[in-house]
């Protein structure tokens, strides 16, 4: 395990809106989360922006917070470039971005980028050991560059435990989190991303939930963590049971939203990177954020 080097802070956001804005606006969010005083923000990989250069954007917009990804997709590029692209922005940047690397899934591997999806773990393993062996020839920087694996199931959250700072599990209730822990044991860190929707009524909060996860309760990856934790192939189907709704997203008052993330706190999480969920997919919740970061007492 490396120790980790990067201070993301206890609470971090997690946004894929920001690849939605333009590239100005995208540098004014993440200039003004820092301001706010969240430690990280956190951004995807998918068919917007590419995550390196993404990241090299918001870190140049911003001075002292983190910039992680959730996640780098290992097939978008080979392990040389991967780790070349690691090394860059940690010497750019020192101690402040941290890569956060994936499997993705096989919809995003085979049909979109027409490549062949392997099994995720003994994949990443290799991929790891790659990066590992890559050339690199260029100053690398000093604290030594970091990631964390995107994990869920008890082999892939060992291999960031053993092999990189830790692990940034996603779509997960606090329960994951604390079998992460248990999984991993008390120092590898533990990023984990939580869904909210700050809206009290029940029928609205769970429609802009299930919006959000329609997507993933397709995917067998979050499927199958999930029926790992306990949930029934009936509580998966048809947009998600209430019992799952409640469990992934915290709605409610902004308080009911954040016992979830201290719950996660509890559970033995380092960090919770929090997702602010509107029924607009296209929303870009800067509001949120700001009352979010005053009710944590960032700002």
């Amino acid at each position: 395990m490396q120790n980790p080097n990067i201070d993301l802070g206890t609470y971090g956001i997690w946004t894929g809106a920001l690849d939605m804005q333009p590239s100005s606006l995208a540098k004014e969010c993440a200039a003004e989360l820092e301001e706010l005083g969240f430690g990280a923000v956190w951004i995807p990989e998918t068919v917007y922006r590419e995550p390196f250069v993404h990241s090299a954007m918001l870190l140049e917009a911003t001075s002292s917070m983190a910039v992680a990804t959730g996640i780098v997709n290992r097939y978008g590029r080979d392990a040389m470039t991967c780790n070349a692209g690691m090394q860059t922005l940690n010497e750019a940047y020192p101690g402040r971005f941290l890569l956060g690397l994936g499997v993705s899934h096989g919809h995003l591997v085979t049909g979109i980028r027409k490549q062949t999806y392997d099994k995720p773990y003994s994949a990443m393993v290799e991929y790891l050991d790659r990066m590992e062996a890559s050339l690199f020839f260029a100053p690398t920087g000093e604290p030594p560059a970091q990631m964390v694996l995107a994990a869920l199931g008890p082999k892939m959250l060992r291999l960031a435990a053993e092999r990189t700072a830790g692990a940034h599990p996603y779509f997960v209730p606090p329960e994951h989190t604390a079998l992460a822990r248990e999984t991993m044991g008390p120092d590898p860190l533990l990023a984990v991303e939580q869904m909210i929707v700050l809206d009290t009524d029940p029928t609205s909060a769970r429609a802009a939930a299930r919006a959000n996860m329609k997507i993933y309760l397709g995917l067998p990856n979050y499927a199958n963590n999930l029926l790992r934790l306990g949930f029934t192939e009936d509580d998966i189907a048809d947009g998600g049971s209430d019992k799952l709704v409640d469990a992934i997203v915290a709605w409610g008052s902004m308080d009911d939203c954040l016992a979830r993330v201290q719950a996660h706190l509890d559970a033995g999480a380092d960090h919770v990177c929090i997702q602010v969920l509107d029924a607009d997919l296209q929303h870009l919740p800067r509001t949120e954020w700001r009352e979010v970061a005053a009710a944590l007492g960032l700002n």
